[in-house]
């Protein structure tokens, strides 16, 4: 190799060199280093948390009860054993299915199916809760998906029977 040649590729790699140094120094990067970013996410990560605590504390206060206003529903006599009748419990629009069961208990459900909130049938023939859009099925007992695409259950009304009459007395929303 001839020493031109040498001192070119010499002159390239001084170059090369200072471009790097030039990186080093720059001002904005300081400001972008990895404990900024940390106490940036720590900060965020306290601040949601401060913001959530308020409905985390209403929710454990409630207790899962909504203690709405006592409806009556239906006579006790009118429903057979195995017939359902749907109504309209808390407010005008959410409909709800009332089901006498097999063991001659009442039970009650919001009438949305939690998939794509289709309408809930009762098959008395098979004592299942339906959902015909997908073929979701939930056990009329307590309202939990036995198959199909729905996963959570039906929210759950509370009932009392009383004076032969069927009330709604409030809601139990439950996970799991």
């Amino acid at each position: 190799m001839t020493d031109d040649k040498k001192n070119k590729n010499h002159q390239s790699d001084d170059q090369d060199m200072m471009k790097l140094v030039d990186n080093l120094n720059r001002k904005e990067d300081v400001n972008l280093n990895r404990r900024a970013f940390l106490k940036a996410t720590f900060g965020t990560t306290v601040a949601l948390g401060l913001a959530t605590t308020p409905f985390g504390v209403l929710s454990v206060m409630r207790d899962g009860h909504n203690d709405g206003e006592r409806v009556e529903i239906a006579e006790a006599d009118e429903l057979a054993v195995g017939e359902s009748k749907n109504f309209v419990y808390p407010k005008e629009g959410d409909t709800a299915i009332l089901v006498r069961t097999k063991d001659d208990k009442y039970v009650a459900y919001n009438n949305k199916c939690t998939h794509l909130q289709c309408p809930v049938f009762y098959e008395h023939k098979e004592d299942i809760l339906l959902c015909p859009c997908h073929k979701g099925y939930f056990d009329v007992n307590n309202g939990h998906p036995v198959a199909g695409p729905p996963q959570r259950e039906l929210p759950k009304i509370l009932v009392e029977v009383q004076g032969g009459k069927v009330y709604a007395v409030g809601r139990e929303y439950r996970h799991g």
